[in-house]
């Protein structure tokens, strides 16, 4: 431990963490938010049962109980569960920010960011709502039993239904969330001082982020170096499989065996082998298809085909129009449809607003418009869905055959990181950021066709 740093276990056999260098309250404060969040959760309980349980075998003495339960539990897995539900919530729950920092800073510290989300919201709330009123679809419906049932027979092949969705429009498109993001400009940023010359930038997004340069990706991102071996490039090159993909692919055996969310991203940074990428992404992710995971799976599922929502429609919509028409992706339409209903239906997606920049969408119970204590997030996970949006879904298809496995590790990876494709921030991982990054390393290193690229109107 770092000098300053003392950790201590209570009687109960609890940890308290006490911290007296500099910077020592954003770690403690990090420590306790993640203590917090862990003691509601089922692992809590789980790994409570089974410290209970275990005082009653043999092995664990009065003595010495304190060590004993612990050693209980680290040879059982239970310690090593736990340590990837901690590295899990590092991983997802953005910094403590400064004590006096109003919430909305927490969510996005720049104010032009957050006005033009802001407004964002509103257009395609706006949107969603005329669709609803012109076509006179209710945003929610309960679905009358013989509906029902007839859902429930056919949820796995919903892909041989063709409804009419001809009246159903996306509520926009890739394109018109393009326009808002070249069009962000910071109003405390005058450019028009700016020498024409190497720090000039001609692309489309015109706002001043920080963005990494080369050498700050190669620190970032070492295990790319030509030195260090890379699965994919190496294991075809002029060198024997034996020297290199062989013990890689045993190590990732037992990354896997060993069950460690850190180890398998520290693994995956030299390439996944095809045969473990599935295994290796859900244990990074810590994305689990545990009982209680093929539960919550089957309760949205119950939701689905109890009630109907008009984004129901929007997802069948994007399926018909992206997926469906992919040589690569139509054998998964059943797959996509049971996936993102369900997903419109998790309660739990709304907790990642925390650290988003977006803010869900909210609506009234029928009949109460205008009543404050009847406002209902709306769809009930919070995310309207696009045109395109199945697409962050359909790829993970070729890894995982059980819908409920496919769930937990394509909602894992939306709250950490496809939510911030579609949402206005200046998060280094958010759209805009990422825009900036390709065009400035473009037009650094390629000038002479980022030029051209831009001479006859193309988009880089």
């Amino acid at each position: 431990m770092e000098r300053g740093t003392s950790l201590s276990v209570t009687r109960e056999g609890g940890t308290s963490l006490s911290v007296t260098r500099e910077g020592g309250t954003s770690l403690s404060v990090t420590v306790g938010r993640i203590v917090e969040r862990l003691k509601g959760s089922y692992l809590h309980s789980q790994i409570e049962r089974q410290a209970k349980e275990c005082l009653h075998q043999p092995e664990i003495k009065l003595e010495s109980i304190k060590d004993d339960v612990r050693s209980f539990l680290r040879t059982s897995g239970w310690e090593r569960k736990l340590q990837n539900a901690v590295y899990r919530e590092l991983h997802v729950q953005p910094p403590p920010g400064h004590p006096a920092a109003p919430p909305e800073h927490l969510k996005e510290p720049l104010a032009y960011m957050r006005k033009a989300q802001a407004s964002w919201e509103k257009r395609v709330l706006k949107s969603l709502n005329s669709m609803s009123t012109e076509l006179e679809v209710p945003l929610a419906r309960m679905r009358p039993p013989a509906e029902q049932k007839e859902l429930s027979d056919k949820w796995n092949e919903m892909g041989a239904d063709e409804p009419d969705l001809s009246r159903f429009r996306p509520v926009y498109a890739p394109k018109d969330f393009l326009e808002v993001v070249t069009g962000l400009r910071n109003p405390n940023h005058d450019c028009s001082d700016d020498d024409v010359g190497v720090r000039s930038h001609w692309g489309l997004i015109q706002v001043p982020l920080n963005i990494r340069d080369v050498p700050q990706l190669r620190q970032a991102y070492p295990e790319l170096n030509l030195n260090t071996g890379q699965l994919g490039i190496d294991d075809h090159a002029h060198i024997h499989p034996d020297l290199f993909e062989s013990e890689f692919v045993q190590i990732g055996k037992r990354v896997v065996s060993e069950q460690d969310s850190a180890a398998a991203q520290q693994y995956s940074r030299q390439g996944c082998p095809n045969g473990l990428r599935g295994d290796l992404w859900a244990l990074i992710l810590n994305a689990t298809n545990q009982p209680q995971d093929v539960t919550h799976y089957e309760q949205l599922a119950a939701g689905v085909i109890q009630h109907d929502l008009l984004v129901d429609n929007l997802i069948y919509k994007d399926v018909k129009l992206t997926a469906s028409n992919d040589d690569y992706y139509f054998v998964f339409e059943d797959f996509l449809y049971q996936v993102l209903l369900c997903f419109s239906r998790d309660t739990a997606v709304l907790d990642h607003f925390k650290y988003n920049s977006a803010s869900p969408p909210t609506s009234y119970i029928q009949g109460k418009v205008g009543d404050e204590e009847c406002v209902v997030v709306y769809p009930p996970n919070g995310v309207i869905p696009f045109h395109g949006f199945s697409m962050y879904v359909a790829p993970l298809c070729f890894l995982y055959n059980e819908p409920s496995r496919l769930y937990s590790v394509f909602r894992e990876m939306y709250i950490r990181y496809f939510f911030r494709l579609h949402s206005i921030s200046s998060s280094a991982s958010g759209i805009v950021s990422l825009c900036l990054q390709f065009e400035r390393l473009l037009q650094t290193h390629l000038p002479q066709l980022f030029y051209h690229l831009r001479q006859i109107g193309a988009q880089p």
